[in-house]
């Protein structure tokens, strides 16, 4: 059913291995944008216009930054980030390279994924808060995040795939896992059979993280009966 390949992956560990890099690169790099991209995006909601705390200039800044780094192309970010990741991490190359260049292509994506979460909020939740006297901080912490929460978990999963697929991608300058297996057993050996390997793999992971996902959404959603 499968090429000798596949097997000789298989028993050496390289495609075991290789999942658990495409897992451990994805669970991380999410964690570190969710960090940054988390505060930014409610920055950019509060500062807006209509938010709690309008301040059109600290929004407009940090709108082009965010939209400045999601226009580039992952591939080119890639390549322009190299002396970034190889400043803080001291190389350019492997896997914890890679995970600085996947949060700085993820986090803008994530924050604008916040910020959208958060603006389907209840006005009207809001102003019954603002009514009571809380201030911006207790608003922020005890409503939005609270009410938006199956929304933001929806996104952090939509967020984590999308990362799950940079990381593939990452594997053409140096990174490693199932994408790396691909490239260099399947395509560059002309054998088609790891690769649609590593494409079932990546399916199932893709899978597993929806279903968590969405199941994790469902019980947080007070809209649902659980």
């Amino acid at each position: 059913m499968f090429s000798d390949m596949v097997y000789k992956l298989w028993d050496k560990g390289l495609i075991q291995m290789g999942i658990w890099e495409t897992v451990y690169m994805t669970l991380i790099a999410s964690a570190v944008a969710y960090l940054i991209g988390l505060p930014l995006g409610i920055i950019l909601n509060v500062t807006d216009d209509k938010g709690i705390c309008p301040m059109r200039w600290l929004n407009r800044v940090l709108s082009v930054i965010v939209n400045f780094f999601r226009s580039v192309p992952f591939i080119i970010l890639m390549v322009a980030m190299l002396p970034v990741a190889k400043l803080i991490v001291g190389t350019s190359i492997g896997n914890k390279a890679m995970i600085v260049m996947l949060v700085i292509a993820a986090a803008p994506y994530v924050a604008r994924m916040v910020e959208s979460s958060v603006s389907e909020v209840d006005a009207g939740v809001i102003e019954a808060a603002q009514a009571m006297g809380a201030g911006n901080f207790q608003i922020i912490w005890k409503v939005l995040l609270p009410e938006a929460k199956p929304s933001l978990i929806v996104g952090s999963v939509i967020s984590m795939v999308t990362i799950l697929g940079y990381s593939a991608m990452a594997s053409t300058i140096g990174g490693t896992g199932l994408g790396q297996i691909a490239i260099v057993y399947g395509h560059q050996k002309f054998d088609d059979n790891v690769i649609w390997v590593c494409v079932f793999l990546t399916v199932i992971i893709v899978q597993i993280i929806q279903e968590l996902g969405m199941y994790i959404a469902r019980r947080t959603d007070k809209r649902v009966r659980n």
